[in-house]
This record gives C-alpha cells, structure tokens and sequence, in this order.
C-alpha cells in the first residue's frame, strides 16, 4: 500500500473551503487527500489545513444512544434498556464479550488510534502553513491548532487507558497504512505520565477562555479544556483500580504496582482539579437543565457537536404521545438512580429524619430528580404522565402481535431534553455532547481532596456549591444537609453519590464503578423498578426486580482485540481474557 503521502485527492477544493468556514465539520476520509495539498506552504489563511483538522473532531466519541440506540448508562445499576432480549447493551452489562466478539460501539481500539495517527499527521506538518493570523492572546492561530491536535491526541490515550490499561504509545511518528508495527503495549505509569506531560507542554499555547469568535470556534479545546483532561487523567490513575488495587499486582500495564493507595497520586489529581478552578473561567448556571441545551455557557468546558434537533427526545421520551411527540422510551432509569437522589432537605431518603414519604415519593426531593428522571405524575409535553398499569405511558400490551414496548421501571430519562413539559410537541434544541464541565471539575476535586486530607473545607464547599444550585435548603447552619465533622468514608460514600445524580447519564457512572472497583458489588445483584397500581385514584408502588447485569474481575479492563494480539508477538492480553485459557 502506498503511504499517505501519495494518497489520491478525491475532493473539490470548494468543498474544503466552505467546510472551514463553519463550525460544523464533516466526516470525509483523511486517507482522500495529499499531504501536500492540506499543508500548503501557499496557504497563507490555513484554509486546508483547517479542514484536515476540523475532521478529526467529527470522530470524537458522542455519547448520545450511541450503544445501537441506548446510552452507556444502560450497562450500568443507573438504568436498562427497553430493548428486549440479547443486544448490545446487554451484552456490555452482563459481559458477554470477548477478545473476538467485541463491543465495537464503546471498545473502540481502532478508532482512536485512528484520531492519533491523523493528529499526528498533524502535528508533524502544520509548520509550513505561513498561517498569518493571530489570536487576541497574540498567538499564532496555527501553533493553537497544533496545541489543538495535540489535546485531541493526548484524550485519545485516555480514552483508551479507561478502557484497556497501558497501550503503545506511538510518539510523533506516523506509520504507513497498513504497515506491521510490532510495538509492545507502554506501561500504565507512563501513558499518564505521557498525557500529563503533553497537557502541560500544551496549556500555553491553546486558545483561552472565552473563546473568539464563539460562532465558528466554540468547539475548540481551550486552556480550561486542557486542564480538564489532565485532572480526570489524573483522578482516574489516583482512583483504586489503578492506585493499590491492581487486578494484576505485578503488571504495569494493568496500573502502578503498589499494593497500598498512594497518597500522591491523590495529591497530583486535587491539584490539577484545583489548577482549573483557579482560573475562574467557569461557573455552575443557575439551570441544571439547560446545561445541556444552552450552547457556550460557562459551565461548558468541552463538547462534541452535534447541532439542533430532537433526537434525544425521540428516543428517549416517553411512549404514549403522537405525531412527532411520541418517544421511543429507550432508556429506563433504575429504581436504585431514582432512590440515590436526596430530599430537599438535602438528607438521603433512608435518614429517618428525612421526611420522605415512600406513599408520595417524589415530593420535597432533590431538584434534580425531577429534571433527570420523568416519573409517575410529571408534567409533560401539557400532559400528566401516567406510568403506571395501565396508564398512558405504560399501558397494558392486550394483543400477541404487537410491537408495542413500554417502559420496565416505570421511568423514562428525561436529562438532556429541552423544556417540553408546557409544549404539545418536540422542536429543534441543541444537543451538544458535554464531555467536560464545571460540575465535574468540583467533584473531582472534592474526591480527590478527601483521599488525600479528609473532608476538608474546600470539600464541604464543592458539595455544597453543587447542592445550592439543585435548590436543596441550606439550612439553619448553612450545611445543604451535609453533617458537619463527617470521617473520610462517610464523607467518601457522599462524594460518590453526588457523582451518581449530578452527572447521571453523562458516561461517568460506567467508568466510576470501574475505577472505584465496586463494580462485583453493585452489579452482581437484581435491579429495580417499580409496579405502580392506581386504585380509586390512589397510587400504590411496589419494587419490583427487573434486570441483574452481571461483573466479573476481569471486565475491570475490556480485551485487547484478538486481531491485535495475534498479530503483535509483542502486544499482551489483559488478565483473564487469553482465549486458551
């Protein structure tokens, strides 16, 4: 095969032009243009050259019903699919994958490396564009874009550090396509180490907070973007999995070799939360909900474009509606999500000073119940949701042949969606994928800040910004229902609550589970919903098991692809999943 230096251009140049001019950007292959042509040493505006990279980000994972139509979130204690039988998402939640038979929808090997390869094209030629123009900062618009790619190559490797433990690290250089490179897999230690140390060569030279021109750049990475990055990467490699619990305690692909949580990586991931927040470039909104739909606002670190529709809500909303307004009800929260949520007081509903009132159970709870989880009694699209036997969002199913399918918890997803609860319809909303916000920021820092000093102040006070904003009741001291003098567990298992409802939905809770190792504990045990009957207009609601997803030790890290290992003598399977065994 040719390399890509002399891959046949396979485009009009009009195209390329008008695609640069945009926020939008395409999916055209890479492998259709010339080096020579992308990087014009006569392009004076980086016309070309913009394009190549506006293309790469059109391959950036969206989280979105990307799991043949369901969201991550569906393999996890949060949530199950509507679908019946055996499908993707149950594959993902009961493990029945392998090493042959992958889940290519979330595995996703090929495809980053694919992003790294491109951003290294990049990277390596971008110098001879005579790109003239400069930010505000008084930085050259074409050395922000090699920062760019490098952003882009950099959440690639943690993408698959997430999934896989230590990968090959490719460097700077780009391969032939189709070349047989036998590179071993790096060491988890160093990919981080790799990802850290490009975030911080890279958060000078990238575009600042606000952004110019937010119309045509707000997609771009930004300092904040970069500093993001690095404070996951760091949160995860501190988190237990990685951190004292490796699976495999000798293996330094598999995470660091101590046996014992260091400390210091706790250090490193509070002070890169920390670093963030010192900029004060961003802010939780007032609305939770309008997080989602709201595009450039200042909690919004980070997203995948994806342009105004509805199809979250077609999916996603409940069934039961006509015309354009009826949902497809896909993602079906647990009763377990639903009961995490706190009341208003900001007590858990087990606290038996709680006033929660299990005949009423959705009154005088956390705000964000209501605008996470449509549940029995919402207000929606003008309507009363009725998700109980019989009800017009669940009703009863009376003929062998139909295909009707209704939710299985008595709850549909309702985050993400625009403001339909007064309208008789769906309309266009923006639907952007958030992959980093503020919310996130607090929270990685307040876990991080606990493991390493305890429930600090700062602690306390991430927490308590976060519950303000949901509207839970400060309270006569102030606290947001939080005790005060609270240990490091107590405070830990509150942290990881916060997690679930503040950023349910939003892949965290899959990868949380993981990191956290709590995986065989709480997804080896049946799911809930519940079968609400409605007798002379009196509700009575009774749990019911609805799904028992199954983990094992080994799906702590997905297989490397069977493909890559036999092809490889050097590449080494994650413990558990060699087929001879």
């Amino acid at each position: 095969m040719k390399n890509h230096y002399y891959i046949i251009f396979a485009f009009l140049l009009s195209g390329i032009l008008n695609i640069s001019c945009s926020n939008d950007y395409e999916s055209v292959p890479l492998e259709k243009i010339t080096i020579d042509f992308a990087f014009d040493k006569n392009d004076s505006i980086g016309s070309k050259a913009s394009w190549f990279l506006n293309d790469i980000y059109s391959k950036l994972p969206e989280g979105y019903n990307s799991i043949d139509g369901n969201l991550l979130d569906a393999a996890t204690d949060d949530a199950i699919s509507i679908d019946e039988g055996v499908t993707t998402i149950s594959k993902l939640a009961t493990g029945a994958y392998s090493s042959i038979n992958l889940i290519s929808q979330d595995m996703k090997w090929a495809d980053y490396y694919a992003i790294i390869r491109a951003t290294s094209i990049f990277v390596n030629n971008i110098d001879v564009v005579p790109v003239k123009d400069t930010l505000t900062s008084g930085l050259n618009a074409k050395y922000a874009w090699k920062s760019e790619a490098r952003f882009l190559r950099a959440y690639s490797y943690f993408e698959l550090i997430k999934r896989y433990g230590g990968v090959p690290l490719m460097g700077d250089k780009v391969r032939k396509l189709g070349e047989n490179v036998e590179l071993p897999r790096s060491s988890f230690e160093d990919c981080v180490n790799y990802i850290v140390s490009e975030c911080d060569a890279i958060k000078d030279s990238i575009w600042t907070s606000p952004i110019e021109d937010p119309f045509i750049n707000s997609h771009r990475p930004t300092v904040g973007t970069v500093l993001a990055l690095k404070a996951r990467t760091l949160l995860y490699a501190a988190s237990p999995l990685f951190n004292g619990g490796n699976i495999d305690p000798t293996n330094v692909l598999t995470g660091y070799t101590n046996t014992t949580p260091d400390l210091a990586y706790w250090k490193k991931a509070a002070d890169a939360a920390k670093e963030l927040i010192d900029l004060n470039a961003y802010a939780l909104i007032d609305s939770f909900q309008n997080v989602f739909t709201t595009q450039n606002n200042k909690e919004i670190i980070f997203f995948r474009q994806r342009g105004n529709n509805h199809g979250i809500e077609d999916a996603n909303g409940p069934i039961g509606f006509m015309n354009n307004a009826h949902g497809n009800g896909k993602t079906n929260p647990t009763q377990e999500l639903v009961d995490a949520f706190p009341m208003n007081n900001g007590k858990a509903i087990s606290d038996p000073s709680s006033g929660y009132n299990p005949a009423k159970p959705y009154i005088n709870r956390d705000s964000r119940l209501r605008k996470t989880i449509i549940y029995n009694g919402c207000l929606w699209l003008s309507a009363t949701i009725q998700t109980y036997i019989g009800g017009a969002n669940n009703p009863i199913i009376t003929s062998q042949s139909t295909t009707t399918t209704t939710t299985k918890t008595s709850y549909y997803m309702r985050k993400f969606m625009g403001n339909w609860e007064k309208s008789t319809q769906y309309g266009n909303v923006s639907h952007d994928w958030v992959s980093f916000r503020y919310a996130e920021v607090l929270l990685n820092y307040a876990e991080a800040e606990n493991e390493y000093a305890g429930p600090t102040e700062s602690v306390y006070q991430a927490l308590k910004d976060l519950r303000k904003r949901s509207k839970i009741l400060a309270g006569t001291d102030n606290m947001y229902g939080l005790n005060s003098g609270l240990t490091q567990d107590e405070m830990r298992e509150i942290i990881r609550n916060e997690r679930r409802i503040e950023l349910a939905f939003e892949e965290h809770r899959y990868w949380d589970i993981r990191r956290w190792k709590i995986a065989e504990q709480v997804c080896n045990k049946p799911l809930h919903g519940l079968r609400i009957i409605k007798t002379s207009g009196i509700f009575s609601y009774t749990t019911t098991e609805v799904f028992t997803p199954i983990f094992t030790e080994k799906m702590y890290l997905y297989p490397i692809i069977y493909s890559e290992v036999v092809k490889n003598s050097n590449m080494k399977q994650n413990p558990g999943w060699d087929i001879n065994k």
